[in-house]
């Protein structure tokens, strides 16, 4: 019985893990039934010149049987042995291709290393008779019997549909009565075929739907992968705001060379710094609300000259990064700023200079 809190579906980590535990939803009858399809086919190909080819076989065993001993080391040995092969070979190659595809489509090439690890209670007796004679167990036998009763509702018929056929069939030739033998067998297999195919498609999506069923996990469970791939949610926000108050302290220090502040004036406040051999002016620091305010107090006791302009400053936050320079199309505001600034910057130097001066020449008349 399912549990009822599982009501979540599985994660990717949680299907992950599954897949390298080697769970994987994979029919046990397709490449069965892939690889009978393989060797049968295999056969039938190679059967179509079989009988001229081993009545030449025969004749030349049979000559060389006549001319020679047939010892260990004859070719008699050598030519059935090669025989054989030529044989065998093309049909277990054929049912092992087709039987490795049918795992390769059904879920790709999977190694789990969990799955062949050597687990002592896989050979405990009393667990395997406990699986036999179970219901899971019953419940398996019963399903695999399905198709086999079809296959054998299937030759009864083709048994009947025959049946005249058969009865006579000891008034027909060799070759009349091979040939209906093995019509017979053809549509037996063919129709069993399709029988199996169906059944695999059946039992794989069985065998998905309660792997996706055992797969599922309660809600504490999903919080508490989430926790663990994520990080722990209160150390998560402690770095956060460790991190916002890394970014707020490097704003602030650089603040400190700019050039200007440019203000919306409450929400926003862009620092630019511009000296002549700059190919732009360049923004050191921008910040938003309470941000906003330090740069512009942090200008103040500077000596910064901070300068009022609404749309300027937004299109510089919203549009320049820290460590960029202003686009093109803002140049023309800022210059202008920048004139402002460096005549604002040349009359405080003037007027210090005629300080200074004046500050000298009282001396010498005190002198």
């Amino acid at each position: 019985m399912a549990d009822s809190s599982k009501t979540e579906q599985a994660t990717s980590k949680r299907r992950e893990k599954a897949r390298e535990q080697g769970q994987i939803p994979r029919s046990r009858e397709l490449p069965s039934l892939l690889a009978m399809t393989g060797g049968t086919t295999a056969l039938i190909i190679m059967s179509q010149h079989a009988v001229s080819h081993w009545t030449t076989f025969y004749r030349m065993v049979l000559a060389s049987a006549a001319s020679s001993d047939l010892d260990s080391n004859g070719p008699v040995i050598f030519w059935s042995a090669v025989e054989v092969f030529r044989w065998i070979i093309p049909i277990l190659l054929a049912a092992l291709v087709l039987s490795l595809s049918a795992g390769l489509i059904q879920g790709g090439p999977s190694i789990s290393p969990a799955a062949l690890e050597l687990k002592f209670e896989r050979f405990n007796p009393a667990s395997k008779l406990g699986q036999i004679f179970s219901l899971t167990g019953l419940s398996n036998l019963l399903k695999s019997l399905l198709p086999f009763t079809a296959i054998g509702w299937i030759g009864e018929s083709c048994i009947n549909s025959h049946w005249g056929v058969m009865v006579r069939a000891s008034s027909f030739s060799l070759k009349s009565f091979a040939s209906t033998l093995g019509s017979m067998v053809f549509e037996v297999a063919w129709k069993a075929g399709l029988v199996l195919l169906a059944w695999a498609g059946v039992d794989y999506l069985m065998t998905w739907k309660k792997m996706e069923g055992d797969l599922k996990m309660t809600k504490e469970e999903v919080k508490e992968e989430h926790k663990q791939s994520d990080g722990n949610p209160q150390i998560k926000r402690r770095i956060r705001r460790l991190q916002r108050r890394m970014r707020r302290k490097q704003a602030l220090a650089a603040a400190k060379t700019a050039t200007v502040v440019i203000t919306n004036p409450t929400h926003y406040a862009v620092a630019l710094r511009y000296t002549p051999d700059m190919a732009a002016p360049e923004v050191v620091s921008k910040g938003m609300n309470l941000l906003a305010q330090q740069i512009k107090a942090l200008a103040a006791e500077s000596g910064i000259m901070i300068l009022e302009n609404k749309p300027l400053a937004q299109a510089l936050y919203k549009s320049v990064e820290v460590g960029e320079t202003i686009p093109n199309t803002l140049y023309q505001a800022v210059a202008d700023i920048l004139v402002l600034v460096f005549r604002a910057q040349a009359d405080v130097r003037k007027q210090e200079a005629m300080r200074r001066n004046r500050n000298a020449s009282g001396e010498l008349v005190t002198r």
